[in-house]
């Protein structure tokens, strides 16, 4: 059995067990996150092209809240943290990858992966069971929540809002794939996934619960039954509205929130230059 597997074993005992020693579970929970610090563990990763959820690591987060304890944190300049002893900051010299965090007010939790490259300014926020790929920009006040999972060279706009997940166990996180342009102020939740080259203009909002609306295919795009709102590959999304059902919407000239699907990223068309075109 391999480490990763004896650690979910462990893990997954732990949490079925009425009582739990609590020393076993700290020691776990450090355990876990350095894993997730070292990406040997992963909340939730992709093979053979589907995206899967891991619910033990998720497990693990949950046991180091449960029984972790609010301490204060050394400060650093006027900063100050008090939070679960489980879970302090992570420490950028436990790695050698060339990862930037920018001073000014930053925060990564424990148990996050930042690859190599990585670049965060200030202030920005990266919780607990993130992945972060190779060479990802996230910009001032932007979120990578618990669990979130960002691609390789993805930029994270200022004031990008990435949700996250710890319950349901078995819920897919937020997934950003590879080479994804996030403008500011997108707010991207409930288990959405970012196909790889799409670009979001500045303000969209995407959610299981709000279709998505193709213009270039013709198609309206749900989230299947439990399923994530799947954002195609290369698709170049705006901000929209659609009219609101019924009479007194009508007389009122009340419309809905919509993003949009203006047109699609061929392999040479940058980030930049597909909003340009789509916002012409």
């Amino acid at each position: 059995m391999s480490g990763v597997d004896s650690l979910r074993a462990r893990i997954e005992a732990l949490r079925e067990a009425p009582a739990p020693p609590a020393d076993q579970v700290r020691a776990a929970v450090s355990e876990l996150l350095e894993a997730l610090e070292h990406g040997s563990a992963r909340a939730a990763e992709c093979v053979d092209g589907r995206w899967i959820a891991h619910g033990w690591v998720k497990s693990g987060i949950l046991l180091g809240f449960r029984f972790g304890k609010n301490v204060p944190y050394a400060t650093a300049g006027p900063l100050h943290f008090r939070d679960r002893d489980t879970f302090p900051t992570w420490d950028p010299g436990s790695t050698d990858r060339d990862v930037r965090i920018v001073p000014g007010g930053s925060s990564v939790r424990r148990g996050a992966y930042l690859g190599a490259g990585v670049v965060l300014m200030p202030p920005c926020f990266v919780n607990v069971g993130a992945w972060v790929g190779d060479g990802t920009m996230i910009d001032s006040h932007a979120l990578v929540g618990s669990c979130a999972q960002i691609g390789r060279r993805v930029h994270l706009s200022a004031a990008a809002q990435v949700g996250g997940v710890l319950e349901p166990i078995g819920a897919l996180p937020v997934i950003v794939e590879d080479d994804v342009f996030v403008g500011g102020g997108c707010g991207i939740y409930e288990g959405t996934r970012v196909g790889t080259r799409a670009v979001l203009a500045a303000g969209v909002v995407l959610t299981r619960s709000v279709p998505l609306y193709d213009l270039v295919r013709g198609e309206e795009i749900r989230a299947d039954g439990g399923g994530p709102l799947v954002v195609p590959e290369g698709a170049v999304v705006v901000p929209g509205s659609r009219p609101a059902s019924g009479e007194f919407a009508a007389r009122r000239g009340i419309h809905l929130h919509a993003p949009v699907i203006v047109k699609y990223r061929d392999a040479s068309t940058s980030a930049a230059a597909a909003l340009e075109g789509a916002l012409r």
